[in-house]
């Protein structure tokens, strides 16, 4: 009995495998589903358990030019990434509408799955986010939006990539992309110090960004269910695109709804601080807050007792949560 399940079980798995674009077997990450299920396994022990631990009885590490390198050299990435997406197909040919997969091995072909594949491997390195995140002792925005945005994004699109590197089902990427290049820039700033602050007046729409992100995402993928016929050769990824658009833009919506309708994070000279004036013979000065979305965010400068105190966060991805 154990043995019939057991070889149905290889049976099915082997299957899936004899489907994939041939042309990726040869890059990283893409031989099997194992490495990358691993990678991402070794990643949520590390952030919930092990990283944690490890960090206990130690002062958080001061990052500040290991994050701001990253963070710009994610803002780079991601704008290489947007510019060969659209050169391989969405600014030069594609229809924005039922575009199927091309499998040839075309110039044209072989650059859109290429660069699928690099957008994959990105969201693997935006695995450091978290890590950061452990690494300064920033527990709180280790939340449940951050982890499963950062782990359930690119093991979705381990399989995406795998089946069909292009066509209408990367639309996505390339807008996510887009979004990245904006919040790294932000994060890489944020994280440069209090002398950038005046540079980042704009902190407060990136959340309205992010939402728009999701709108356009759902908007693109619904066109299918309208057209009387599609070409695009896996019409799963459209639904499960679909989902992962309109599934994002309610728990930011409702991030949004609980951070500045209710005000739970607004910032700090709206609340009490702003009526009490003083305390304890020193002034409390709120110099404002802004929360992140989309993996990355919170970031809080606040004068207290005479003393400056500066937190850089980076967001509460999601991000994006990218997608």
């Amino acid at each position: 009995m154990l043995e019939t399940v057991k070889d149905r079980v290889l049976e099915v798995y082997e299957s899936l495998l004899a489907g994939r674009d041939p042309r990726l077997k040869g890059y990283l990450l893409m031989e099997s589903p194992v490495n990358m299920t691993a990678v991402l396994l070794a990643y949520l022990f590390f952030v919930l358990y092990a990283g944690p631990r490890f960090m206990a009885n130690r002062k958080p590490f001061q990052l500040k030019e290991a994050m701001i390198i990253y963070n710009l050299s994610l803002v780079g990435l991601s704008a290489y990434i947007v510019y060969e997406f659209l050169m391989s197909g969405w600014a030069t040919g594609y229809t924005w509408r039922c575009d199927p997969c091309d499998y040839s091995n075309s110039p044209q072909g072989l650059r859109m799955a290429r660069v699928a594949w690099l957008f994959l491997f990105s969201k693997f390195i935006e695995l450091m986010d978290t890590v950061f995140f452990v690494l300064r002792k920033k527990h709180s925005q280790i939340t449940f939006l951050h982890i499963f945005h950062h782990s359930f994004m690119p093991w979705t699109w381990w399989w995406g990539v795998s089946y069909t590197p292009g066509g209408m089902g990367s639309f996505h990427a390339m807008i996510n992309s887009c979004v990245h290049v904006i919040m790294y820039f932000y994060y890489g700033l944020s994280a440069a110090g209090p002398r950038f602050q005046k540079f980042l007046w704009w902190k407060k729409y990136m959340t309205a960004i992010q939402l728009t992100q999701f709108v356009l995402v759902s908007l693109h993928a619904t066109q299918w269910y309208f057209m009387e016929s599609c070409d695009y050769q896996v019409p799963l990824f459209i639904h499960l695109i679909w989902m992962y658009g309109t599934f994002f833009f309610v728990l930011f919506s409702n991030f949004w709804y609980q951070a500045y309708v209710k005000g739970k994070r607004l910032p700090k000279n709206t609340q009490k601080h702003a009526q009490n004036g003083t305390a304890n013979g020193s002034t409390t000065v709120a110099n404002g807050s802004s929360v992140v979305s989309n993996g990355h965010g919170l970031h809080e400068n606040s004068l207290s007792n005479g003393k400056k105190h500066h937190e850089n966060g980076s967001t509460l991805n999601g991000k994006m949560k990218k997608a």
